[in-house]
């Protein structure tokens, strides 16, 4: 999209624009890295700014208005990695566009679940382990995280806890051995 197109082409792009998804209107890869996220919103934004389109009939800057909007609103939502998750979730649920809050919330959700958990027992079993840690019960706390892992065995926080722990309570036991003669 950063060429600069023919006033027909404007109109027909802001036609189809409710059906591209934000890579399509940026013109970019899914897999495209942050540098190239930037770069295309920079060159994209320039070639449908409205000041830059100010030679237009008003119906042509009306399109560009619409363009230039949604250019601005993929960027902002595929420039912030947790946003951009969320978004990823969504089209791969069919849906193109994401509000900006509601992928600032699904963003949320998702650190949410990660960090406490996504089934009602991954939930109780790492809340359980963080009462454990407050209470200072190391070995409480790692029976329950390797529960919870149990509901949820791709939890990359539980996991990463759990080895924590496990090191603490390591560290704990090292300590309180007697020192050999």
């Amino acid at each position: 999209m950063s060429d600069v197109l023919a006033p027909t082409e404007i109109l027909a792009l802001a036609n189809i624009l409710d059906e591209l998804d934000y890579y399509q209107v940026l013109h970019i890869r899914p897999d495209a890295s942050a540098s190239a996220v930037r770069s295309a919103f920079h060159q994209s934004s320039r070639a449908f700014h409205p000041d830059s389109n100010r030679h237009l009939d008003a119906d042509h800057r009306q399109a560009i208005g619409r363009i230039s909007k949604r250019i601005t609103e993929a960027y902002t939502v595929l420039r912030d990695p947790r946003r951009r998750r969320a978004y990823d979730e969504a089209l791969r649920g069919g849906r193109t566009r994401m509000q900006i809050a509601e992928a600032e919330a699904g963003a949320r959700q998702q650190a949410t679940d990660e960090l406490e958990g996504k089934t009602p027992n991954g939930r109780r079993y790492s809340a359980m382990a963080r009462t454990d840690v407050a209470r200072g019960d190391l070995a409480a706390a790692v029976r329950n995280l390797q529960t919870a892992l149990t509901f949820e065995p791709a939890n990359a926080h539980f996991k990463t806890k759990l080895q924590e722990l496990k090191g603490q309570l390591e560290e704990e036991r090292r300590k309180k051995r007697p020192a050999p003669f």
